[in-house]
């Protein structure tokens, strides 16, 4: 089943990431996660009109749970992205990293969110969601 507004991201695993024992490093998963958001973000904020959030955006907070470990694959894992909070001056991203199995079955490895903050690199300093960026997040929020 398709959940609505879930952005679905393709990650290849690279043998590099594997730990000793065949399974992805926990360490690896951030940068999934990363490589999962940008390419959420940098596609549906500028179809949205909200190009500033492609750079502009520091990261303030990572929760990760881990499920179960990762084997090494040639197939690529999905995630799951969407916007499950907006406030004045952050917002999250929640994730699933996970297997789809034909038949509608999911096998998830991960579960994680991101506390999102704008930020003025010109000014140096943090700054609110503007109202255009408001009207993009909000229709990124999924379930």
């Amino acid at each position: 089943m398709a959940h609505h507004n879930r952005h679905d991201y393709l990650c290849p695993l690279r043998w590099g990431d594997m730990d000793a024992l065949g399974h992805v490093n926990n360490g690896r998963y951030v940068d999934y996660l990363q490589d999962a958001r940008v390419d959420f973000l940098f596609r549906t904020a500028k179809e949205l009109g909200a190009g500033n959030l492609e750079t502009g955006l520091l990261v303030a907070r990572h929760e990760v749970q881990y499920r179960r470990p990762l084997v090494f694959r040639p197939e690529p894992v999905h995630i799951e992205l969407w916007i499950s909070e907006i406030k004045a001056a952050s917002f999250l991203v929640d994730y699933e990293i996970l297997d789809l199995a034909a038949d509608g079955t999911r096998t998830t490895y991960v579960e994680a969110r991101t506390r999102l903050v704008p930020f003025d690199f010109a000014a140096n300093r943090l700054r609110r969601i503007t109202p255009v960026e408001r009207t993009a997040l909000e229709k990124l929020v999924g379930c």
